[in-house]
């Protein structure tokens, strides 16, 4: 026998008279058991949850067991106590279980951000920036839904929330600001890791409404006018109480002949920020001034002769007057949508492309500009229509809180999809050609009204 080795093993002395098995000198057969139990429990990690609010008719619950089994964990309910009423708040207390603590801190992220949070909260993290646009390691990254930190033992709200951006704390004036990468300077202290931030997704409305109806849906299959009718109550009522809405609009509501009717809807003061791209207010120009858009004769839907020069002639007359207001104010322009945004003083931020003919003078070509543009006009806003544009559609979405009521309405129904798996999951789709859409929204507005006055 090579020295070191013992000839047989017995649970407790590692010594017996046959040779049954080798091992090396002093390992028994019960230390080599609690070795193999010890690794087979330090291959799993476990962490308590808490979920409190209306968990249960929001689909959050739903939502948090799906990210955990989908992410190959696993989980223990310890405590779930319903509300009793429609209006009572739930709560629950989760164990998830997984097979490893890197495991355990990925599904944890994933649920903080469904506004899942620790039992016992820690103070926010705070690591100062290197250098202008420069985030520490480890920085947390937003979500777009209302968010707080835990400060010196106290929630405090974070601002200007938006999804994939960064938190700067400032301690002493006891305020957190959601800031864009290109917004954060040297020194800015910025939130690091998930301890101290708590998420709060947006409920189910208590109330029926619109968007209790078909949240963050879209079918082909719905009854449009229905749901047209629906979104003009919802104007109606957002208006009555002094609220804010938004027109994300594409050149199509040009095309399809739907220009007078979005004329109508902002005369009607209904729209209070327009947000577009150079095509929209071009091609509407050109239908003020010459009838056409691309040169197709909106009343027949036939080509004119040399249409195919009127969208460059409507630029450049615009370019001569020197802006769109001035355009309104000489009379080149006398209808149509960017029209009544002049003489309705409604804001219009139109966000250039590299596919520009031109473009007309008031087009912001600098896209970190119109970012900033946009977000400032959406700031108080509390509906969003979108309406034929997927690529302004997307980038409006992506400055939006999730608690800003989104219509996204498109011939296609993958838009909405893609506006969603983008972030903006509060969105619902109607699946319509802007030329029916925006007649019918102004008929349904009328008929409100009339409604509310007789």
């Amino acid at each position: 026998m090579q020295s070191g080795i013992s000839p047989s093993i017995s649970p407790d002395e590692g010594e017996g008279t046959g040779d049954v098995l080798a091992l090396p000198q002093g390992c028994t057969l019960r230390k080599i058991i609690l070795t193999c139990l010890t690794d087979v429990f330090s291959m799993h990690a476990e962490h308590e949850i808490e979920l409190e609010g209306h968990i249960i008719d929001s689909g959050i619950m739903t939502l948090i067991f799906d990210k955990i089994m989908d992410m190959g964990g696993n989980f223990e309910i310890l405590e779930f106590d319903v509300g009793k009423r429609k209006t009572d708040p739930s709560y629950a207390r989760l164990r998830v279980i997984t097979e490893s603590e890197a495991a355990l801190q990925r599904i944890l992220s994933e649920l903080y951000r469904l506004g899942a949070r620790d039992i016992e909260v820690e103070n926010v993290t705070l690591v100062p920036a290197e250098g202008d646009r420069v985030v520490p390691k480890g920085f947390y990254s937003t979500s777009n839904h209302t968010t707080f930190v835990k400060l010196n033992g106290q929630w405090i709200p974070v601002e200007d929330i938006k999804m994939d951006s960064i938190i700067v704390v400032d301690p002493v004036a006891r305020r957190a600001v959601c800031k864009t990468l290109a917004k954060v300077k040297k020194g800015d202290l910025v939130v690091v890791g998930e301890h101290g931030i708590r998420v709060v997704p947006p409920e189910r409305p208590r109330e029926q409404s619109t968007f209790e109806f078909m949240h963050g849906t879209v079918s082909p299959e719905r009854p449009s006018e229905t749901l047209i009718s629906r979104i003009a109550h919802e104007f109606v009522e957002l208006k009555r109480r002094g609220g804010k809405i938004a027109l994300v609009g594409g050149p199509a509501i040009i095309h399809t002949g739907a220009a007078d009717a979005v004329a109508e809807i902002i005369r009607k003061g209904y729209i209070d920020v327009l947000f577009a791209g150079n095509a929209l207010a071009v091609h509407d120009i050109e239908y003020s001034m010459l009838g056409t858009s691309l040169g197709m004769d909106i009343s027949t839907g036939k080509p004119v002769s040399g249409g195919h020069r009127h969208h460059i002639l409507a630029i450049s007359e615009v370019i001569r007057a020197g802006s769109i207001r001035a355009a309104v104010e000489k009379g080149l322009v006398k209808k149509g949508v960017m029209y009544e945004c002049v003489m309705n003083d409604v804001p219009f931020i139109l966000a250039g492309s590299i596919r520009d003919d031109g473009p007309i003078p008031d087009v912001i070509t600098d896209v970190m500009e119109a970012q900033d543009r946009i977000r400032a006009h959406l700031r108080g806003c509390d509906m969003v229509l979108m309406v034929a544009t997927l690529l302004h559609s997307i980038a409006v979405g992506n400055c939006l809180p999730s608690h800003v009521k989104t219509v996204c309405v498109d011939i296609n129904p993958s838009a909405v999809t893609k506006l969603m798996d983008r972030g903006t999951m509060q969105a619902i789709g109607i699946v319509s050609d802007a030329g029916a859409f925006f007649p019918l929204l102004a008929k349904h507005l009328e008929i409100q009204e009339t409604a509310i006055t007789s």
